[in-house]
């Protein structure tokens, strides 16, 4: 690819699903970047930083119960268009994000 392209190509958003497997605790953000969301908890885990963590009760389980329970899963992802505002990416999410927390509610 060249650099261009690469410069003009937007990362994929979506909706993931942060878990902790000791505690239980779900945690369904919606990410602007999904593989930057996948970076950062990579290297929260592989540094011990819970402060790289994305919600202080996630890092308060990684802290008390360890990190190698920590686990994150793309629900659903959205691809960028070029036209596509950081509002109404925004507002996409959160809509999405909803419609994954009442769908994970019912089980």
């Amino acid at each position: 690819m060249d650099r261009d392209r690469l410069r003009l190509s937007r990362p994929n958003a979506g909706v993931i699903l942060y878990r902790h497997r000791a505690t239980g605790r779900l945690l369904v953000l919606g990410v602007p970047n999904v593989v930057a969301a996948r970076n950062r908890l990579d290297f929260a885990i592989s540094t011990r930083t819970a402060s790289a963590l994305p919600d202080p009760y996630l890092a308060e389980d990684a802290h008390t119960h360890g990190f190698d329970g920590l686990g994150m899963d793309v629900l659903e992802e959205v691809e960028v268009g070029a036209s596509a505002t950081s509002r109404s990416l925004s507002a996409d999410l959160d809509v999405l994000v909803e419609l994954w927390r009442e769908r994970l509610a019912r089980g």
